[in-house]
């Protein structure tokens, strides 16, 4: 048993190219549709095996992909224009805040007008306390050694503005 498994492992590091490729059947269907497969094909479709070679990286000489296009010149013409921005997403609190603006506060855990319930809520968490007073909704946050840390916010669900203490 000992000799059959020796002489197995030397005929197959003897041969890579058995290791690095196998075969795979190409079916084609009547409607011209190719599918790739390591079972075999239904009897309805064309058989054809392909042997796929797969080299191992830096194995040899770099194979290109693809040849690269020739840069094209471009043409001045009275049809190129600036590109003008039709539609803007309206975040409700009047787009005070940039996307990245909004980003950098809420990891800083920064509160800043025009951001929303949800942005506040993201950057802080749930709050301890909240009140309502005249269609003003307050978030207040209790911290360590007793300080608080007081959100307004407007009829729209966007932050007013920090409240005194």
């Amino acid at each position: 048993m000992r000799t059959f498994l020796a002489t197995t492992c030397l005929i197959i590091s003897l041969c890579p190219d058995l290791a690095l490729s196998t075969t795979v059947f190409r079916c084609e269907d009547a409607s011209g549709h190719i599918t790739f497969t390591r079972q075999g094909c239904p009897e309805s479709n064309e058989l054809r095996l392909q042997k796929a070679y797969n080299p191992t990286p830096g194995s040899g000489k770099a194979v290109p992909l693809a040849k690269p296009n020739k840069a094209r010149q471009k043409s001045k013409s009275k049809h190129d224009q600036d590109l003008a921005v039709i539609g803007v997403k309206q975040d409700g609190c009047g787009n005070l805040l940039s996307s990245s603006e909004r980003r950098t506060a809420i990891i800083k855990q920064q509160i800043r007008s025009g951001m929303s319930l949800a942005d506040v809520e993201s950057s802080l968490g749930k709050p301890d306390k909240v009140s309502e007073n005249n269609g003003q909704m307050r978030y207040v946050y209790e911290g360590k050694k007793g300080k608080k840390r007081n959100v307004v916010f407007d009829q729209a669900g966007c932050v007013k503005g920090k409240a005194k203490r």
